[in-house]
Order: structure tokens, then sequence, then C-alpha cells
């Protein structure tokens, strides 16, 4: 004869939902690494002499840049040349 003895199962259990910790990301090598870098950032252009001005023609490769991005973001492209299963 079968029991009628119901087992009540636990439900499963849920992983954390907060942030793991700050060790999981950063070793300490790393985090004095990214100190070193931020202080470095702030204090030397108060020490350093100011730079000259680049060369105008380096001051274009920017704009450049930002041109060629915008002319390939803009121009149409050939559907039929694309490789696809559905056409």
């Amino acid at each position: 004869m079968a029991s009628n003895i119901y087992h009540t199962r636990s439900p499963p259990q849920a992983p954390e939902l907060g942030a793991p910790p700050f060790s999981a990301y950063f070793t300490v090598e790393s985090l004095l690494l990214l100190l070193f870098l931020t202080a470095s950032l702030l204090i030397l252009p108060l020490v350093l002499p100011p730079l000259p001005p680049p060369p105008s023609l380096l001051l274009l490769l920017p704009v450049g840049l930002l041109g060629v991005l915008v002319f390939l973001a803009f121009m149409p492209s050939d559907v039929r040349k694309m490789a696809s299963s559905y056409l």
C-alpha cells in the first residue's frame, strides 16, 4: 500500500538581489592604480605649464571623423545585398 504522506518542498533559494561585494570588481592593486590616476589627473594640470595649441590641421581631424560617421549613419543600405534567410 502506498502511504499518503505528502512531502513539502522548500522554495528554491533565490540569489541575493543586492550588489555584489566591492572586492568582486576591484583588487587592491587596481584600486590603488585608479586612485593614483585620479590624483595625477587632478594635480598634474595645476603643476605643469600650459601646452601650446595644436596645429590647425590636427584640429580638423575630429570634425572629419564626425563627418565620416554621419555619412555612414545616413547612407542607405542595399537590402538585396544583405545576407538573410527570409528574403
